[in-house]
């Protein structure tokens, strides 16, 4: 796309230059000719590609186009949530997710008298989901606007107010009054979509309104990092900038996904773009309407993935550890689990029936629980299948402040912790994990329980189940102990941190290098 920008005209002309000379060469088919037979054969074969021209018809009075106004100073911030079109195009590496929709940020002023923030206009797309003038987009699309204004395809202009937003899902609700009924679009179900399935993506993307492109759906539940609640849906539809918010939909005109993100080291489509699902955009939308805000279960348990390492560490009797369960690394203390009796080591594999397979599962399951209900849950202890009623409590609004009294472990109360530097994630030496690690009554240290894919830890040898007992000269005996030691050594400057571990009963030290600076924390369900 940017090619297509930067060098429209030669594109253009390559392209025809390319179909002249292919019409040259070619030579018209004879009646005789009996080398068609074969294809025309293989052809009857294959089901046509559809015809989606009436659907489209049909479904595009319900497609607006978001313009949003916003100062220079917020449309070039950029935060950890990274939902903000801007970010996207600032500052982040090739290949990382980016959320379509905004333009690059200004450049900086020079050395004259400072300048006084401009309006700038970023634009993006929605849907009307009620005939009274509802409609979904991105929170990214809106976030910060100053004004926004809703185009729809006839080309009328309202501006609109924002109902509410939920920066956790990338979700938005907007309002406009148009005097009368508006067309709108159905959302579907997206338990019932399947890779393989047509889809039909519909925006605003580059400014260019009432836009579609179609493909299939790729793969179902993608977690790309983005944010606690990913389950993306993703589509080989085109999807660009300022398709932000647009409707996904199937062969049925339904919308099964709101277009949020491309994968994409050019900033433009190479066929990997995502969709939040249609059945958490219902509950959602159904609380910000009513709310203004979302409202979800709180557990206060910080989980993480199973490695086939960590199983074999932790002797968890798994068949695949990747996909089977959420292993329990820190509660907070006087959550909801805590007083259930769920302990760090505990592995979580279903809740109300549904099976959890990942961490990602877990936070959902959980999210969805009305507060003060009851929540069934079932997790393995030292390879034995138990179960447990919890009373789910309302998510305070920072969840990972409730992890930061400290971690709760069999008698005793530690925090767990991160080093993000290194990729690092550790947690107290709990009398269940000494036992599942087959370490002495006398061991101390920090177990590590994860390691960032790539990271420096990763790429020094280091493995979930490890137990750091020391950094350098220094005894370590807590996660917080850990962490401070290694931001210690960092800042000698000698541009390598030795750790001591002990694994499977022999001590060895592993080195890392690093650049320094610090960089811990830790973060909850």
């Amino acid at each position: 796309m940017k090619l297509a920008h930067s060098r429209g005209p030669a594109a253009l002309c390559a392209l025809l230059g390319a179909t002249a000379l292919v019409a040259v060469g070619a030579s018209p088919a004879r009646a005789a000719d009996t080398s068609l037979d074969a294809t025309q054969s293989v052809q009857q074969g294959f089901t046509p590609v559809p015809d989606f021209s009436a659907l489209v018809k049909k479904i595009m009075p319900a497609v607006v186009s978001v313009d949003v106004k916003l100062k220079v100073d917020n449309a070039s911030d950029t935060d950890d949530d990274g939902d903000n079109d801007s970010q996207a195009q600032n500052g982040l590496p090739p290949g990382f997710p980016q959320i379509p929709g905004f333009p690059p940020g200004f450049p900086f002023g020079g050395m004259g008298p400072q300048q006084q923030p401009q309006a700038v206009e970023a634009k993006g797309s929605g849907f009307i989901i009620n005939s009274n003038g509802t409609i979904v987009t991105n929170n990214h699309v809106v976030k910060d606007a100053k004004t926004v204004t809703v185009t729809l395809s006839d080309g009328l202009d309202f501006p609109a107010k924002i109902i509410g937003t939920d920066p956790k899902t990338d979700l938005a609700v907007l309002k406009i009054e148009a005097g009368k009924p508006l067309p709108y679009v159905e959302l579907g179900d997206s338990k019932d979509v399947a890779a393989g399935q047509w889809v039909i993506a519909m925006g605003n993307p580059f400014g260019l309104g009432n836009t579609v492109t179609t493909g299939i759906v790729s793969a179902l539940g993608r977690d790309i990092g983005d944010g606690p609640y990913d389950r993306f849906i993703q589509t080989d539809a085109p999807i660009n900038e300022g398709n932000s918010g647009g409707p996904l939909l199937n062969q049925e005109g339904q919308v099964i996904g709101v277009n949020t993100a491309i994968l994409s080291p050019t900033g433009g489509s190479v066929g990997i773009g995502f969709a939040i699902p249609s059945d958490m955009i219902k509950r959602v939308v159904t609380q910000l309407i009513a709310h203004g805000k979302v409202t979800r279960g709180f557990l206060g348990v910080s989980a993480q993935m199973i490695s086939p390492q960590m199983a074999q560490a932790l002797k968890l009797p798994m068949d695949n550890p990747n996909n089977d369960g959420a292993l329990i690394a820190a509660i907070a203390p006087n959550s909801p689990a805590a007083k259930a009796g769920l302990k760090p080591g505990d592995v979580i594999t279903a809740v109300n029936g549904q099976a959890v397979k990942s961490p990602g599962d877990l936070a959902s399951d959980i999210a969805n629980v009305d507060p003060s209900a009851k929540a069934d849950i079932t997790y393995l202890r030292g390879g034995a299948k138990k179960d447990v009623s919890v009373a789910v409590e309302e998510m305070p609004n920072n969840p990972d402040a409730s992890f930061q009294q400290g971690g709760q472990g069999g008698a005793s109360s530690q925090q767990s912790a991160s080093h993000g530097a290194l990729g690092l994630t550790l947690a107290p030496l709990t009398p269940d994990l000494r036992n599942q690690l087959n370490l002495p009554q006398d061991a101390t240290g920090a177990v590590i329980v994860n390691v960032k894919p790539n990271s420096l830890a990763d790429q020094a040898g280091l493995q979930q189940g490890d137990l750091l007992v020391g950094v350098g000269p220094t005894d370590v005996t807590s996660p917080d102990e850990a962490v401070s030691a290694i931001n210690e050594a960092r800042k000698s400057g000698a541009g390598a941190v030795a750790l001591r571990i002990v694994r499977q009963g022999q001590a060895l030290f592993v080195g890392i290098a690093v650049n320094g600076g610090d960089n811990s924390g830790n973060g909850g369900n």
